[in-house]
């Protein structure tokens, strides 16, 4: 976790940090299919992913890697003397590989613009969703996040 001194220090900076690694194995993407809904073979099927799908097994939802992302900026960041950060939603948001089951992800945040505002800032921070050994980010996702202190 980077420590932040305050809302200015974070506003400050361009490469925030990167999260530790999380493993993404058919346990867990068969509790996010069940809390989704999503039970798309692809996902919670691994025989028959590993014989009709393009990946060799299954793969985690997309959405699972974007939740994900919020889990890394939590990680990433801490802002001393902050009350409250309130997620106001994510902007240009692409799955751009996929994550098959066993990889390993982790996020990396920069910020990428930010408007301070008496008492608050609101800020936006791209995650990069990195699958180990990839040269590809899974997931890259632009998070709007309202910080006050």
């Amino acid at each position: 976790m980077t420590a932040f001194d305050s809302i200015d220090d974070l506003l400050a900076r361009g490469r925030l940090g990167t999260s530790g690694w999380q493993l993404i194995d058919q346990a867990r993407i068969d509790a996010f299919a069940g809390l989704t809904s999503d039970h798309q073979w692809i996902h919670v099927d691994p025989e028959r992913a590993a014989k009709e799908g393009p990946f060799g097994g299954t793969v985690a939802h997309g959405a699972l890697t974007l939740s994900l992302c919020t889990a890394f900026i939590t990680e990433i960041v801490h802002v001393r003397g902050v009350t409250r950060a309130i997620n106001v939603g994510f902007d240009r948001v692409r799955f751009r590989a996929p994550v098959p089951v066993g990889s390993r992800l982790r996020g990396t945040a920069t910020l990428r613009t930010s408007r301070r505002m008496a008492g608050s800032a609101l800020a936006t921070i791209r995650i990069e969703a990195e699958v180990e050994g990839q040269a590809k980010p899974a997931c890259t996702a632009d998070q709007v996040l309202a910080f006050y202190s």
